[in-house]
């Protein structure tokens, strides 16, 4: 069988089989490794995990179900997605930032009746109905990211909604039982499922099977060896996060798991940790080169970097600090199909096809076009269930996508003569900010439920970090009137802080298409008016989650 199209054994992509033979191989590494400098060992977090599985079989969960994880990056993260993984189950992290209706969203489509929810979040639950959830493990997490160290009695939850209905158990009673026998999972199978931003419709949740994150590992990033030691910095509930944690599991290596992004403290960790590798994103990039210059620029042990641009700051950052830094074109569906070597010499560029995955350039019917000119990237893989297939309860979003043979990304690209692709914009409505992609649907639908609003639309606009700020144009409904630091008040409770937007526009009209579309790239290419009102001008700033100023 042709090596590009081999699906893998057992052993070397399931979780379960990776887990219990680096236990064996090397019981005494360390898998994981926390903030505070604790860890544990593969033969530490086997027993750890076997013993999860055991209590969430005892909740009810079974093989092809999914088990949420609502938690920070912690080390209950990594054993919650394990077990459940033991179990033939799949585990679906939920972003920390997630409240109201889009909460509620993603609990009903995840279809779990078992969730593991940190203690802060657990107040949210009393907002929404919760559908089929039955149990919910509250985790007391610690400021190292390590283990919970005090069994915390578990807060009762005081639902205002009728269809809230669930039993509260505590992490330790989880782990308090004998180890569990892991139950049969193939390469076919879920090993998680991830949301990604609605962008003309509510998110949509994506199914990742164990061969897809093999080869992001095992081919995608195949410059990080066993013995590198990679930060875990970015959300577990994202790919991108979940991917480092994957990679030493699959390659027998060292995560360092850390709960978020400082670049004040980034070098210092990287110093402190012995880190190699890791992942830098969007305005990541440009945060870490404005430190200001030090003659340690050099001194560090961090050698090989995943980015995401590959920019001027991107190359500006890896002369200063002697980084081999590689960038590549992934998606939550995708395994990673477009890599670059290090350090390319195009700026822009996103890499080319690795082996066993084709990528074309297509206009509107998917008829390809040529070089230099900008089409919608679509791929498909020789070995099969390296892409995704498909998405949770959703059917007809399934279907869109795959049309024609082909995985349609959605995204605009180029590709030159030499065969590079370049990223050039979202055909979808969505909005990248801060690491997160925001979702325009999400953000109307919220400030439509505003009672003087009566069409709301939003779209990106330039940003002095290089990603996209939010802006939202709002129109009134009669003889009503919005004052947009009211609106913003109004919205605060309702979304993740990050969808927030910066920039809120009062027309009397919105520009529209013969069939009563509203022309968004009319108000893209206005951007901000002088008549748009700015947050941060009036002292209302959003940073690590949290809104202050208003």
């Amino acid at each position: 069988m042709h090596p590009e199209s081999r699906i893998p054994d057992r052993e070397e992509c399931v979780t379960a089989e990776l887990l219990r033979r680096w236990a064996q191989r090397r019981p005494s590494r360390r898998f994981l490794e926390f903030a505070d400098g604790g860890g544990w060992t593969f033969a530490e977090t086997l027993v750890r995990v076997e013993r999860a599985a055991r209590g969430l079989a005892e909740l009810g969960v079974r093989r092809g179900d999914v088990v949420l994880a609502w938690l920070p990056n912690c080390a209950e993260a990594v054993v919650t997605w394990l077990a459940a993984n033991w179990l033939g189950a799949a585990y679906m992290p939920l972003n920390t930032a997630y409240r109201g209706a889009l909460l509620q969203h993603a609990i009903a489509l995840s279809g779990a009746r078992v969730a593991v929810v940190d203690s802060s979040l657990a107040p949210r639950l009393a907002d929404v109905a919760t559908a089929q959830l039955r149990d919910v493990v509250v985790v007391s997490t610690t400021s190292g990211n390590g283990p919970a160290r005090v069994a915390a009695p578990v807060a009762p939850v005081a639902s205002t909604t009728a269809a809230s209905s669930f039993a509260l158990h505590a992490w330790h009673e989880l782990e308090a039982g004998p180890a569990c026998e892991p139950a049969r999972a193939d390469p076919w199978d879920t090993i998680y499922v991830i949301l990604t931003s609605g962008t003309t419709g509510p998110s949509k949740a994506v199914l990742c099977t164990y061969v897809q994150a093999w080869c992001g590992t095992t081919f995608g990033m195949d410059y990080f060896g066993p013995d590198d030691r990679l930060l875990a910095n970015l959300p577990l509930f994202h790919v991108s996060g979940a991917g480092a944690v994957l990679d030493r599991l699959t390659k027998g290596g060292t995560c360092v798991l850390i709960d978020g992004f400082s670049p004040s403290a980034f070098w210092d960790t990287v110093r402190r940790h012995a880190i190699t590798g890791g992942c830098l994103v969007g305005a990541m990039t440009q945060f870490l080169l404005r430190q200001p210059p030090s003659p340690d620029d050099r001194n560090h042990t961090l050698r090989h970097v995943v980015t995401v641009p590959w920019n001027q700051e991107s190359r500006a950052l890896a002369e200063r600090h002697g980084l081999q830094m590689h960038t590549a074109f992934n998606m939550t569906e995708t395994s990673v199909p477009i890599v670059s070597p290090a350090n390319p010499a195009e700026l822009g560029t996103c890499g080319r096809p690795r082996a066993g995955t084709e990528a074309r350039v297509v206009d509107a019917n998917d008829i390809e076009v040529p070089h230099g000119h900008v089409g919608e990237l679509i791929l498909r893989a020789s070995r099969p269930w390296e892409l995704s297939p498909g998405y949770l309860g959703n059917a007809a979003a399934t279907a869109a996508a795959w049309r024609n043979g082909w995985f349609h990304t959605g995204d605009a690209v180029r590709r030159d003569a030499s065969g590079n692709f370049f990223f050039v914009d979202r055909l979808k409505d969505s909005i990248r900010r801060r690491g997160e992609n925001v979702s325009s649907f999400e953000v109307e639908a919220e400030a439509l439920a505003h009672p003087a609003v009566l069409e709301a639309a939003v779209v990106p606009v330039a940003s002095a970090d290089g990603e996209d700020d939010v802006l939202l144009v709002v129109t009134t409904r009669s003889g009503a009137a919005i004052d947009p630091h009211d609106l913003l008040a109004f919205l605060v409770p309702r979304m993740a802080a990050f969808m927030l937007p910066r920039y809120v526009r009062v027309v009397d009209a919105m520009p529209k298409t013969p069939t009563a579309k509203i022309e968004k790239h009319r108000l893209r290419s206005a951007g901000v008016t002088p008549d748009t009102w700015d947050r941060e001008a009036h002292g209302i700033a959003v940073r690590g989650g949290i809104v202050s100023g208003l």
